[in-house]
This record gives C-alpha cells, sequence and structure tokens, in this order.
C-alpha cells in the first residue's frame, strides 16, 4: 500500500536511522528561521529524494502544527514527493509554448515506452515523470530537466538517448 492510500489513522513505517538524523538536521537548519517549514520540507527532499511520511509528525511537532498542517503542504505543491523517486527524474514543461513545438509527442512517447504518467515512476524504478510548467527555454522547446539539467529541443530519439546515456555507471 503506497503512503497516498494510507488511512490518515493508520501507523507510519518508521523512519531509518539516517532518515531520522537528516529530517532532524533539516529542523536545527532551519527552524528558527520565519516560515521554516518549506525550507525544512526542501531541505529533507533534496537528502532524501523525497519527504517520507513518517517524517510529518516529527516536523509536526518541532514547529507546534499538526501533522494534517504540514501534509497539507507537502500534498499541496507538485514539487514533493512522498515516495522515493525513479534513479532519473525527467520533468517534462507542459506549457503551452512547449506543447506547441512537441511536447505532447513527448508526453506520448514517454507514456509508451516506460509505462507511466505524470507523478509515476517505471516499473523498473529507472524513470520518474514529473510535469513542471515553463522552465523558462520557450525558444528552445519542448523542454525538460533530465535530473536538474534543463535540456531543450526535445525529440522522443533525444529523450531516450539522453536517460540512456545517464543509465550507464
Amino acid at each position: 500500500m503506497s503512503p497516498e492510500t494510507l488511512p490518515l489513522h493508520a501507523p507510519l513505517p518508521p523512519l531509518g536511522e539516517s532518515q531520522r538524523a537528516t529530517v532532524d538536521a533539516a529542523i536545527a537548519a532551519h527552524q528558527s528561521c520565519e516560515g521554516p517549514l518549506l525550507p525544512i520540507l526542501h531541505a529533507v527532499q533534496e537528502a532524501l529524494g523525497y519527504v517520507p511520511p513518517a517524517c510529518l509528525p516529527r516536523i509536526a511537532h518541532a514547529l507546534n502544527l499538526s501533522r494534517a498542517e504540514v501534509h497539507g503542504v507537502v500534498s499541496f505543491y507538485h514539487h514533493f514527493r512522498s515516495t522515493p523517486p525513479g534513479r532519473q527524474v525527467l520533468a517534462l514543461c507542459r506549457a503551452e509554448a512547449c506543447q506547441s513545438v512537441g511536447a505532447r509527442a513527448l508526453e506520448t512517447h514517454i507514456r509508451s515506452r516506460w509505462g507511466i504518467d505524470f507523478g509515476e515512476t517505471s516499473a523498473d524504478g529507472a524513470v520518474t515523470l514529473e510535469a513542471v510548467y515553463c522552465l523558462g527555454n520557450c525558444a528552445c522547446g519542448p523542454s525538460a530537466f533530465i535530473d536538474g539539467k534543463l535540456v531543450g529541443r526535445l525529440t522522443p530519439e533525444r529523450i531516450d538517448a539522453l536517460l540512456a546515456s545517464r543509465e550507464r555507471p
């Protein structure tokens, strides 16, 4: 059962020791800042690749918030993941400029090639597909972030080649 389908009253899988240390370090680094929740969540996701649902009570307690309040922020922003990403993250631009130069064909290719939709990870854990809306690279569209690197003028063949080249050790 994925964390998204767990009932709110269900016990969460525990954090591992290193995850707990990462969360505690993020809390310690940002707790005294004004509006610390988002910086803490960003720090956790940057370190772990996602925001484990089991860390929400810990963050909530530290900030004197309810678990529901923290969950609400995590689930509101599409940037935050509550499950580990695939080995590669492809964030495809879905803004109008990219759509006008072929982003829809790329969506179709990615769905067919990896059997995933936006917000999903391929069954083999290789690729996570995310949606973004305007990367500011409109003149070179369609564009995407592949593992955090901006790439433009994408075609299905170029996406395949970029992902294959990053898959190699």
